[in-house]
């Protein structure tokens, strides 16, 4: 399917959209009264237009919600950037390659796994943002400014906790910026990607550990085969089954998921 007809297709569902809610509303205005005489039904109409805005507040409040849209759009790549999910779905993907299934677990089971372990590993940090940052603001006891700066302050924490000196150096020499004093000083713009590049690493490594066994496992099936002189019959085949019975006899999923999650310092 070309771009132009999926094009097509989305503006003709929009408008069909657009038109089953103003024939509702009008249907919900204006109740549909009995048939004249002359067999004539009365048909909703439909008006879409832009008006001039009374004052400047309209127009802010209009920006205002834009920026909200976006800001929602953003939501996953903010999900990815600042935060333990990064680690986590890698490591749980290393584990589904190196056992050798393609489709088991799918991997919506995977992302939502990743997405609760991320929830339950950033929950003292998001604790620390809703009590010194969101609470106060919609009770109206701080303003925007200071909820931005009480929200960011435990995220900057975290990052830095887990953000190694190498990947940190990197970036502050490639933003050719100050070499800064303390924290305070490097901007989040730089500590956001020297943050993700040390958890691909830190994630990278674990991938590497979780692989040994199973390779171990594959080499021996393969000596095994060519000794016996099945070179036809493929390894993956014979293996595959020992890979699963060794993952489940060592209780893997609670020794994965208890080694992400230990990873993590703050996490008891």
């Amino acid at each position: 399917m070309t771009n132009g007809l999926k094009t097509k297709i989305v503006i003709f569902a929009l408008i069909l959209v657009l038109c089953f809610c103003g024939i509702s509303t009008a249907a919900m205005l204006n109740p549909p009264t009995a048939p004249s005489l002359s067999g004539n039904i009365p048909l909703p109409s439909l008006t879409l237009g832009v008006g001039q805005a009374d004052t400047p507040r309209d127009v802010a409040l209009t920006l205002q919600i834009l920026a909200l849209m976006t800001i929602l759009s953003l939501v996953p790549a903010i999900l990815l950037m600042v935060t333990s999910f990064t680690r986590i779905i890698i490591v749980l993907g290393f584990v589904q390659r190196a056992i050798g299934l393609q489709q088991s677990p799918p991997q919506q089971v995977i992302a939502g796994l990743s997405l609760f372990l991320t929830m339950f590993t950033m929950y003292p940090t998001w604790t620390q943002v809703y009590d010194n940052a969101l609470s106060p603001y919609l009770s109206g006891n701080i303003t925007s400014q200071q909820a931005w700066e009480n929200s960011i302050k435990p995220v900057r924490d975290f990052m830095f906790r887990y953000t190694r000196q190498e990947e940190l150096s990197l970036m502050i020499s490639m933003s050719e910026s100050p070499r800064p004093a303390n924290q305070s000083e490097v901007p989040t713009r730089v500590l956001i990607p020297a943050f993700m590049l040390s958890e691909l690493k830190t994630a990278f490594q674990m991938g590497v550990v979780i692989y040994i066994p199973f390779l171990v496992v594959d080499m021996v099936v393969s000596s095994v085969l060519l000794a016996m002189g099945m070179m036809m019959l493929p390894p993956m085949m014979i293996s595959l089954p020992f890979k699963i019975l060794l993952f489940i006899m060592a209780d893997g999923w609670n020794l994965v998921v208890m080694s992400v999650l230990k990873s993590f310092t703050n996490i008891p």
